[in-house]
């Protein structure tokens, strides 16, 4: 089956749907039997999409649930209040006091944050590499090495990995490979193709689609589902019906969304490359983007994120490029319809295993669904904000 076609289908079985084209929304916490006989199936059956106890979900759930797996590949999917919450619990699933595990130095901030402060509280040891490793990734891998996390590509400077040669090592010294897959969202990476044992998503991002969602996910293959499933029940990780089934309803444009974010994207980042104000632009299809080749051989599109880096900046310049925007809004997150801008004038502080590559400001843009040519316009007269800054 076709990729669009997967997506308009995935997640409606007749058991979920009952005879309507969307599943319903069914809100629950507490599940009621009838009987002993009925209440003893489900706890036996808990685990495996029956109703049990609202926090195991309901058909609007499970219905997502298949969804994901049909669309990532997998064995089972577990459902968190958040992208950030789906990282976390995916990782505290399966480490413990002692363990040591490899975070790439490109990782969304709150992950970082959360080894630094949470995890190395428990006692568990973060060791940090280079986005670019590739096969010497072996050389860092410990005894007591329990997963390489990975995020391909990184976040803000879109440094692309060799998850392949990864996975395959990591695979060779009995670690878990974990992957944030959001930038693909799940559509133009195959995570599990490629070796990946969990991928996860930010589905607040391009799986909702709205910018009104906080949702994640995490698939995990046969060998890594019961663990990861029960320890994230364990942990009260459960999401409500009603985002469940905006995020449902976002699937079904998810295709035709990311080859428009693509073809605009594309745009933008071409003509940005041609003005002598931008330094490099960072785009996974260009060459100039670290690890592009990997990008070549792996992904199968791109989408709206990109980043481009200035020539010249400092505060006062950078202030005036992004406080006249029009179209473009400052805001964190990304994935939705709507153009976003963020600077970022200090990598250092958010690398502690990679040589800072960029000295100047490192610009990050989500280029939405507006027409390129008015998203051109803005970032034009940013420019020579910028320029009329800094020549003062």
């Amino acid at each position: 089956m076709k990729k669009q076609t997967q997506i308009i289908n995935a997640g409606r079985d007749s058991k979920w749907t009952r005879g309507v084209v969307n599943p319903p929304v069914e809100r629950a916490s507490t599940v009621v039997f009838d009987s002993v006989k009925e209440m003893k199936h489900a706890i036996a059956n808990r685990g495996n999409q029956t109703l049990f106890y609202g926090r195991r979900g309901t058909s609007t759930a499970f219905a997502f649930q298949d969804a994901m797996v049909e669309l990532e590949g997998g064995e089972g999917c577990a459902l968190y209040p958040s992208g950030t919450a789906a990282i976390t619990n995916a990782i505290l699933a399966f480490v413990k006091a002692g363990d040591h595990i490899l975070m790439v130095d490109t990782t969304y901030e709150p992950t970082r944050d959360f080894c630094d402060n949470v995890l190395a509280k428990f006692g568990v040891e973060t060791t940090y590499y280079d986005p670019l490793i590739g096969e010497e990734i072996e050389s860092l891998i410990k005894d007591n090495t329990r997963l390489i996390f990975l995020e391909s590509p990184g976040s803000i400077t879109m440094e692309v990995q060799d998850v392949p040669t990864i996975a395959k090592i990591a695979h060779q010294h009995d670690c878990i490979v974990m992957l944030d897959n959001t930038w693909s969202a799940g559509i133009y990476f195959d995570p599990f193709a490629h070796g990946v044992d969990i991928s996860i998503q930010a589905a607040t991002k391009y799986i909702v689609g709205h910018s009104d969602v906080m949702l994640g996910t995490a698939v995990a293959t046969e060998k890594y589902w019961p663990q990861l499933r029960e320890n994230s029940y364990l942990m009260g990780q459960c999401t409500s019906p009603d985002d469940l089934y905006l995020a449902l309803r976002g699937i079904r444009t998810l295709g035709v969304r990311l080859k428009q974010h693509q073809e605009n994207a594309l745009k933008v980042a071409r003509w940005l490359e041609s003005r002598d104000e931008v330094d490099v632009v960072l785009h996974p299809a260009f060459e100039s983007c670290p690890g592009h080749e990997f990008f070549t051989r792996d992904f199968t599109g791109s989408n709206g994120l990109f980043s481009f880096v200035l020539k010249d900046s400092n505060t006062k310049a950078l202030n005036e490029f992004l406080d006249g925007m029009h179209h473009f809004k400052m805001g964190f997150s990304w994935g939705g319809f709507e153009s976003l801008i963020l600077a970022n004038n200090n990598m250092a502080r958010l690398r502690t295993a990679t040589d800072v590559r960029y000295n100047t400001a490192v610009i990050r843009l989500h280029i939405g669904l507006e027409d390129p040519d008015d998203l051109i316009e803005d970032l034009a007269q940013g420019l020579e904000r910028l320029k009329a800054s800094l020549s003062q």
